[in-house]
């Protein structure tokens, strides 16, 4: 450990001296500013996904229906092939890290000099509520992403009690072994394990949820008392909304079309393997749907869809979407806006890294405000070597 740190000095010492003159990065919002957003990230899901859900004979209302749509790349700082967790700390703090790492630069995964700021945090600085719901586990990397800063992501004590320690309004998933009931009640949460104990739950009251490993299916199964995706994003609006004047951010994450597209089955296994990514893709299509309809009837939330990237190598053989691994792959992702004409250009390939900072200048938040900005002036440098 005293080892690593060490190198992390060095390393950050030598930098520093090849690239001292490089400029900090600055941005403005010229445009009007919005209240709330509400960030969704399909895990794993590639342009093909989509397709694949299609040819199972699912509608999607997010293949029919948004106001803009590009595509995102999404390598990672070390390899151009991202994890969940460096795609995770792009999507949410700006900036492209080594795989495995979680909210922490890639020059300084121990915090030595400085961490990086994510979306969430500099939301509820300027006192907006904030939200985490996933299908994964609460110590999933796509959510301690967005809530932790931890040098790996197989520290789920570390993620559980930071994310405990937070001031994050509420963090819904399944359960943890590393989440008791008795620790999250000792930091002022109500612990939530079921859908009635969810709609139960009244504004301003914190809530951590441990439910079930079958959220992301589209119905539950019989004597499962947890809710689906769906039903969650709908209670965590209402929720997040309730007599808020300085507004929201949530990020909502459809895990299992990523956990269903690592599956090596063959055979008749394989086939069902299909049959689960494409319900994972339509469950957490209806919590697009949800989201989206909450947007258009407030009038002034952005609703953001996108992935950490593409899982299986999925692409048509002898014309049948077909997975050709068990793992991640490099390809593009799709990225679709609600509620926003502009935050990028139709069409456009955008990097990953670049999400959050533009939902950040559409909030209207100061360009040292931005998500990848904690460093200061002093490691301005550093903030575009590693958003580079």
């Amino acid at each position: 450990m005293r080892i690593r740190r060490i190198t992390s000095i060095l390393l950050s010492l030598l930098m520093l001296l090849c690239v001292l003159t490089v400029p900090a990065s600055v941005a403005t919002a010229d445009d009007e500013n919005v209240k709330n957003v509400i960030y969704m990230i399909g895990d794993g899901m590639g342009e093909n996904h989509l397709l694949l859900a299609r040819e199972q004979g699912y509608d999607l209302f997010m293949d029919t229906t948004y106001d803009l749509r590009g595509q995102q790349r999404t390598r990672s700082f070390s390899s151009a092939v991202t994890d969940s967790a460096a795609g995770a700390t792009a999507l949410s703090c700006g900036v492209r890290t080594t795989n495995r790492y979680l909210g922490v630069y890639a020059f300084d995964p121990f915090g030595v000099f400085v961490q990086a700021r994510s979306i969430t945090e500099n939301a509820i600085r300027h006192g907006m509520r904030t939200g985490i719901v996933t299908t994964d586990g609460t110590t999933g990397a796509t959510p301690a992403g967005f809530s932790v800063h931890v040098q790996d992501r197989g520290k789920g004590e570390k993620i559980t009690k930071q994310q405990l320690n937070s001031d994050i309004d509420l963090i819904w998933g399944a359960a943890c072994e590393e989440v008791q009931e008795a620790d999250v009640k000792a930091k002022g949460w109500t612990y939530v394990t079921t859908k009635d104990e969810m709609n139960a739950l009244t504004p301003g009251e914190r809530s951590f949820a441990q439910f079930s490993w079958d959220t992301w299916r589209l119905n539950v199964p019989e004597g499962d008392a947890s809710p689906t995706l769906a039903e969650m994003t709908v209670k965590a609006l209402e929720l997040l909304d309730y007599n808020n004047e300085r507004g929201f951010f949530i990020m909502i994450e459809g895990a299992h079309i990523d956990k269903n597209s690592h599956r090596t089955e063959e055979g008749e296994h394989f086939d069902a393997k299909v049959k689960d990514a494409a319900e994972a893709v339509k469950g957490f299509d209806n919590a697009i749907r949800a989201a989206v309809e909450f947007a258009r009837q407030d009038g002034n939330t952005i609703v953001v869809v996108t992935a950490d990237h593409e899982t299986g190598d999925l692409y048509p053989e002898n014309g049948v979407y077909t997975f050709h691994s068990g793992s991640h792959t490099g390809k593009n992702v799709p990225v679709l806006v609600w509620g926003c004409d502009d935050l990028i250009a139709p069409g456009s390939v955008i990097d990953n890294k670049d999400i959050p900072v533009l939902l950040a200048e559409r909030l209207g938040w100061e360009s040292e405000e931005l998500p990848h900005a904690d460093a200061g002036l002093m490691f301005g440098w550093m903030r575009k070597l590693f958003r580079s």
